[in-house]
């Protein structure tokens, strides 16, 4: 098979499946990993898949919500980057929401063992804080999202309305200049919007991939956000872009060794 037929077949099983390993394309198309590793990079930056931690998921805007196990795999180094980060900016006795995401899920790791109370629709959050006995876990209920391992829905949102939280820890799929901040699942950006409209600081977690893409529904626009924590290595024509706008802008520091 040449290596343009490869190419193209690669983004049509990307697309179909959502995402996929490196070991599996390197059998499929029987060829080395390395091989498939430099496939991978070039029709990243071609923007016609975005790599993930041992493979490749689809750039498709149009693809249903990713289950956890991939978004789990996805850019795992700036998500904890983020994480560690936001960190910082949750205070003993705070009532902060932590959403489904993977970076609220590395945000409740780390997280330390605190008196402060988090309120979640996610299982992987209320499973990462059970052993921290100082922190007082309130989960929502509502549908169960196989896919993102939450609670979503009617119900959700009715919970969410019996709750004022002081800050929000919340991510998306996708933001955008001229659109705002949007997400893949239209329950999960309703129950977000929920949120937002209880909090009195929402921070939005996003790692650079997230930047330029616009998902199916809308949660918010950029003056509903009271700061953005994102990787110190962001384009410099999106940190001018938010910052012209009036948005706090909030990138981990360079840890002094």
């Amino acid at each position: 098979m040449l290596a343009e037929e490869r190419y193209k077949k690669t983004v049509e099983i990307v697309n179909q499946r959502g995402s996929i390993r490196v070991s599996e394309l390197s059998e499929i198309f029987t060829v080395t990993e390395e091989t498939i590793r430099r496939d991978l990079a070039k029709l990243e930056k071609e923007g016609k898949l975005i790599r993930s931690h041992g493979g490749a998921v689809s750039a498709d805007d149009n693809q249903p919500e990713l289950s956890y196990l991939t978004r789990e795999v996805m850019n795992v180094e700036e998500k904890k980057e983020i994480a560690s980060e936001s960190v910082n900016y949750i205070s003993v006795n705070d009532r902060i929401f932590l959403d489904a995401s993977t970076t609220a899920w590395y945000t409740a790791a780390a997280i330390p063992n605190m008196s402060i109370t988090v309120i979640t629709n996610s299982i992987k959050v209320v499973h990462e804080l059970a052993d921290k006995n100082k922190i007082e876990v309130i989960c929502i209920g509502g549908n169960l999202s196989p896919s993102s391992l939450s609670f979503v829905g009617p119900l959700s949102e009715a919970s969410i309305d019996c709750f004022f939280v002081d800050k929000a820890f919340i991510s998306c799929k996708g933001i955008h200049m001229d659109r705002g901040i949007s997400d893949s699942n239209q329950f999960q950006a309703r129950l977000k919007q929920k949120v937002i409209q209880l909090s009195n600081e929402v921070y939005l977690m996003v790692d650079k991939s997230k930047f330029g893409v616009q998902a199916l529904k809308k949660i918010c626009s950029f003056d509903q956000l009271n700061h953005i924590i994102t990787n110190k290595d962001l384009k410099n024509s999106y940190m001018d872009s938010l910052i012209n706008i009036g948005t706090n802008i909030i990138v981990p520091q360079t840890k002094e060794i």
